[in-house]
């Protein structure tokens, strides 16, 4: 009876789809040092990606800016787990998200807030979402230059706030979030 572990990257950047990862995975042999995403490094990131996708069962799905702007942040997240949750090899008795609301699965569901930080599933669910997202972001670099993309990942940081303010946003902006929305010359 295979149970998944849910959780996502990108809900809070300006720019980019918002993306979840489920995984399930096996009861032995699990990658070592699974943690949640945000205390690894890029490097440990990619390679416990690989090793996870090595020995697990994973499905991915993303929400697009636009979709995020149709239907809110919050339901475009909820569309993504769907999403990964629906690309799994095999279809789990149970899922674990992490947070403290998911969204309706043909399964049982536990939310486990900080389920990232220690339960092995969620962090290895962190991390494929984080390393797919942050892949997205560094190809949308090369077709969006001037946002150092690349660098902040869509994220609100000075640099990314300069950018907005001198070139307007592009096609992967978020416009349904404030800072976009002032960029793009539109009442907040």
């Amino acid at each position: 009876m295979a149970i998944c572990g849910i959780d996502e990257a990108g809900r809070g950047p300006w720019a980019g789809p918002v993306v979840a990862a489920a995984v399930i995975l096996p009861a032995k042999k699990r990658p070592k040092g699974l943690a949640d995403s945000k205390q690894l490094t890029g490097e440990a990131r990619e390679e416990l990606a690989q090793a996870i996708r090595a020995c697990a069962a994973v499905g991915v799905g993303m929400a697009s800016p636009d979709e995020i702007d149709r239907i809110n942040i919050l339901q475009a997240t909820f569309l993504a787990m769907r999403r990964a949750f629906d690309a799994l090899p095999e279809r789990p008795v149970a899922a674990l998200i992490d947070g403290n609301a998911a969204p309706d699965l043909p399964c049982a569901i536990e939310m486990i807030i900080d389920g990232d930080a220690y339960v092995a599933s969620i962090s290895a669910a962190s991390i494929i979402a984080k390393v797919e997202r942050d892949r997205m972001m560094v190809d949308f670099c090369a077709q969006y230059p001037g946002y150092s993309f690349a660098k902040h990942k869509g994220y609100g940081t000075p640099e990314h706030q300069k950018a907005l303010a001198e070139l307007g946003p592009c096609a992967i902006h978020r416009r349904s979030f404030k800072p976009v929305r002032l960029a793009s010359g539109l009442a907040a």
